[in-house]
């Protein structure tokens, strides 16, 4: 790892590259989180473990308004695509259902036990399982969104490429009504050059395969892209060039950039009554336009 990348020296593209080494206090905001859903979960209405497919991580947790035929958001975790569990996230769910929408929460497979490929994979058939089951637990299908943290924000990136009737039959190209990423990575080239690959094992060839900047998107719902001030100057960068490039390629795509905010702070204004980014998703799922940033 002598090469620069970027003008970066090995050491910095790692710096820049590693979230939690940024916030030395994450294991202390891990823990809130765990306690904070813990602590919903017991209140909630909700259904838990839900397969979606055959492993034995895809599974989704369903948090269920008091409202007849609700919209739903399908929220992604982030642990750079190799740590981290659903289970943590549970309490980014009540403001969103306390306004009337049902939000489901999935697991996947992590790496390096699959690749990226297949962690794609997935969430796509997160995705089209839960369109296709909605009416199974009084959803409306037809406002299904998305919202991603960290890697889940990729893969809400990913997700809007997504060609729905190769992963279902009778699916609608519509299927996905907006798209909200927090704190998202959108080309994975960089990650090769870090030690976080350790666990990916991405080659050039496959970083490209799964960047979303290198994709085109296949529908034209709108895509929000969050990043804190906080983060480091690549999570900001990637957020810009890839709202510049999808807004070129027709989508509705807008930057939201909160100072303040470090890339774990970023996720848990979902559950904060009156942030920017709980605003914004609200905005999303009731089909208005946001406030955010014109790429």
């Amino acid at each position: 790892m002598s090469i620069v990348y970027r003008n970066f020296t090995p050491d910095q593209l790692q710096a820049q590259y590693s979230a939690r080494a940024a916030v030395p206090e994450h294991p202390v905001i891990f823990e809130c989180w765990q306690e904070r859903s813990e602590i919903y979960r017991a209140q909630a209405k909700r259904l838990l473990d839900i397969p979606y497919g055959e492993s034995a991580r895809e599974k989704l947790d369903l948090f269920l308004p008091d409202r007849e035929n609700p919209p739903v958001l399908l929220f992604i975790h982030g642990g750079y695509w190799q740590a981290m569990d659903k289970s943590f996230f549970s309490f980014l769910a009540r403001e969103l259902v306390a306004e009337g929408i049902a939000v489901a929460i999935i697991n996947y497979d992590l790496c390096p036990d699959v690749t990226l490929d297949t962690i794609a994979e997935q969430a796509g058939r997160a995705t089209a399982w839960l369109w296709s089951h909605a009416g199974d637990y009084g959803l409306d299908r037809g406002r299904l969104h998305l919202c991603g943290h960290s890697a889940g924000g990729q893969l809400t990136a990913m997700l809007m490429t997504a060609r729905w009737q190769e992963i279902a039959g009778g699916l609608p190209d519509n299927l996905v009504k907006s798209g909200l990423s927090i704190s998202g990575l959108f080309d994975l080239e960089p990650l090769v050059h870090t030690a976080i690959n350790n666990a990916l094992g991405l080659d050039l060839e496959s970083a490209r395969r799964n960047s979303p900047i290198y994709l085109a998107p296949v529908t034209s719902a709108p895509l929000v892209l969050a990043v804190g001030g906080e983060e480091s100057s690549e999570f900001q960068r990637q957020s810009r060039e890839f709202a510049e490039c999808w807004s070129i390629k027709g989508v509705e795509t807008s930057v939201l950039e909160l100072p303040g905010l470090n890339h774990f702070t970023m996720v848990e204004q979902l559950a904060t009554p009156g942030s920017a980014i709980l605003d914004q998703a609200l905005k999303l799922v009731s089909g208005q336009d946001g406030d955010s940033t014109p790429a």
